[in-house]
């Protein structure tokens, strides 16, 4: 092969559908039964951290890769010869398939792809979604998807865990304070913490299906272009940093503070306290020198503490706020600091700090308004495909003209044990079930909507829809 010399930055990361797929899948086509004509597959969770899913971010996959025209002759010869080096053998890659596709369906996906609502909630070991090739020849297209298509995973497992941290919190709220200040009670703080700029916008945009704090303005992005938010979705305030406050030094340290006050002097603003001492600061900075500048600022102020054991530290922050501050008790019977300040903590914060910190506070008499959390690398990049089991599997294959469910079912795992056949997600009286399913075999029509059928998406859901349905009533929150 000819040296090409450097490729042009512009140009590298051009993707190609035909070669977003695993390396092996490229030799599928030739591993089907002879008379192959349809391959139906289905995503799901088979179990995990939480039991039940909120569906998300399938619309977006969509959207980006698999809408309308998404390939050429160009990327069929480019695939063809990575694949030739690549496994060092020609006609591994599916030249005259994808060819013959192209001339067929014009570098359209002929494909029917099924899923339930996004937003709607529905417990594990249930259907998901499902993909089945629309043109008989084309049989092997269905599972070389599963690459791109199973990444759903991602956006899933974040929404799920910024929604039950949600229910953690509701529940605090209900018993100690106010549940109207549920949204942001938990801040995105996972930009820098996660591995490429899609990765940020796809997580940050799941974790805004359940709160409206967020630092992470790809995810606002990707929820104006692709889920149609045309009122803001996401919100933040002005905050320091550690380097804007040590930048005026150690011995400047309230002058820092009192910048903030004055550059800010009105709504919320966060001021990382802990620099140096944050119980320091709080007593003699916070507490003394700038007391009557905090309660005369028309606004909040959010100390941040941001080293040691959060439910330690939260709680001797809020002892000695409350101290030099003062407080009220609530009709709940819990303390609250007074108006114009709160805590936010940012450091070492996950789904269990959350419940220490929390649990610790209240135990002490401090209602949950008090504190909100900020979530870095533990909400957008502490999760795996393997965080909720996600798997995506054949159920049924249609050869000859004969339709039959296949399976796998070994007997080293039982937990991998597949679903049979067509299948359906239903529902009754508020319970989820995934039934098999035929023509004229009675069933209800389920929950399952074609989003995607022959390149084009038939069906989209708008952010405002989402959150609808992924809700959580105040009063169904419990543990």
């Amino acid at each position: 092969m000819p040296d090409l010399g450097p490729i042009p930055v512009s140009k590298a990361l051009r993707h190609n559908l035909l070669l977003m797929t695993d390396s092996y899948k490229l030799t599928h086509w030739r591993q089907y039964p002879p008379g192959t004509e349809k391959v139906y597959s289905y995503i799901e969770s088979r179990g995990g951290m939480f039991s039940d899913l909120v569906f998300f971010g399938l619309q977006y996959y969509l959207k980006r890769y698999m809408e309308d025209v998404v390939f050429t002759r160009e990327d069929v010869e480019e695939a063809e010869e990575l694949s030739r080096q690549h496994f060092g053998h020609d006609g591994y890659f599916n030249r005259q398939g994808w060819l013959e596709l192209l001339e067929r369906h014009g570098g359209r996906l002929p494909l029917e792809i099924k899923a339930v609502a996004e937003g709607t909630v529905v417990p594990i070991s249930n259907v998901l979604a499902t993909v089945e090739n629309t043109d008989p020849r084309f049989p092997w297209l269905t599972n070389y998807m599963e690459t791109l298509l199973l990444k759903v995973w991602y956006p899933i497992t974040v929404a799920t865990l910024s929604r039950e941290i949600k229910r953690v919190f509701l529940f605090h709220l209900e018993r100690t304070g106010e549940p109207s200040g549920i949204p942001f009670k938990l801040h995105d703080f996972g930009y820098r913490g996660v591995t490429s700029e899609e990765t940020a916008a796809i997580g940050a945009a799941a974790h805004l299906i359940n709160f409206q704090g967020t630092d992470t303005l790809a995810g606002i992005r990707l929820l104006q272009q692709f889920y149609g938010a045309s009122a803001m979705p996401g919100f933040s305030v002005p905050a320091a940093e550690h380097s804007t406050i040590t930048a005026w030094g150690r011995e400047h340290e309230s002058d820092a503070y009192r910048n903030m006050l004055e550059q800010f002097p009105e709504g919320v603003v966060a001021c990382v306290s802990d620099s140096y001492d944050v119980f320091n600061a709080c007593e003699h900075i916070w507490g003394k020198e700038l007391r009557s500048q905090v309660l005369q600022r028309n606004g909040v102020l959010v100390i941040r503490p941001d080293s040691g054991d959060p439910k330690t530290v939260v709680l001797r922050v809020l002892e000695i706020l409350g101290a030099k501050f003062g407080y009220q008790i609530n009709s709940k019977g819990y303390k609250v600091l007074v108006p114009q300040v709160r805590v936010i903590q940012g450091d070492g914060v996950n789904y269990w700090t959350i419940q220490d910190v929390l649990t610790a506070i209240t135990r002490a008499g401090w209602s949950a308004d008090n504190v909100n959390f900020g979530m870095g690398g533990a909400l957008l990049q502490q999760v795996n495909r393997d965080t909720q089991r996600f798997a995506f599997k054949s159920s049924n294959v249609t050869v000859r003209g004969q339709s039959h469910a296949v399976w796998k079912e070994p007997i080293t795992d039982e937990g991998k044990g597949q679903k049979r056949g067509r299948l359906a997600l239903v529902q009754h009286d508020h319970a989820f079930q995934t039934v098999t399913t035929s023509a004229g075999d009675g069933h209800p029509p389920g929950l399952l909507e074609t989003v995607f059928l022959n390149g084009k998406i038939v069906r989209q859901h708008t952010l405002e829809e989402i959150r609808q349905r992924a809700e959580l009533a105040v009063s169904a929150h419990a543990l």
